[in-house]
């Protein structure tokens, strides 16, 4: 049992030593964005007559573009990390700006940003799914391995 366990939680040397269930969850969440995301994007664009604000049609041209690359998020999670990571931080300014306020306002419930918030809570998945070390290293940053030894002579002395 511990063995199989280890595999699921343990480091896959293929991705980088990321943990192997970080990967499941991302190719999962890549999934759900393909499906629930693009379904209901794509409909909304296939069935756009010109009645929404062009504003309007860019958020949905936007989340239309997120379902088509969690495709390669699919297949390849680490290299689509970034689109997650959009996802988390668009998704956690909207519900500081706007959701929050009127929470704390008692104005939320029954409010036009009430279906929104409750599609946008939803933002703890992403944030669980990510492999936030790798990210952190990857994208901000990534400590130098010393070449220094104490036990070697300092060849980088000049004279």
């Amino acid at each position: 049992m511990f063995t199989t366990l280890n595999k699921i939680f343990g480091p896959d040397e293929r991705n980088e030593g990321v943990y192997k269930i970080n990967i499941y969850l991302l190719r999962l969440l890549f999934i759900l964005m393909f499906l629930f995301v693009g379904r209901t994007a794509w409909t909304h664009i296939f069935n756009y007559q010109g009645y929404d604000s062009p504003r309007e049609m860019v958020a949905w041209s936007v989340w239309a573009a997120f379902s088509v690359l969690s495709i390669l998020g699919i297949i390849q999670p680490l290299k689509m990390l970034p689109i997650v990571l959009l996802e988390i931080l668009y998704k956690v300014i909207w519900l500081v700006v706007v959701a929050y306020p009127l929470w704390t306002s008692h104005q939320l419930i029954g409010s036009a940003a009430e279906p929104q918030t409750q599609t946008f809570i939803w933002v703890i998945l992403p944030i669980l799914a990510v492999p936030w070390k790798y990210a952190f290293e990857t994208y901000i940053y990534k400590p130098r391995k010393s070449s220094f030894s104490p036990l070697q002579p300092d060849t980088h002395t000049t004279r």
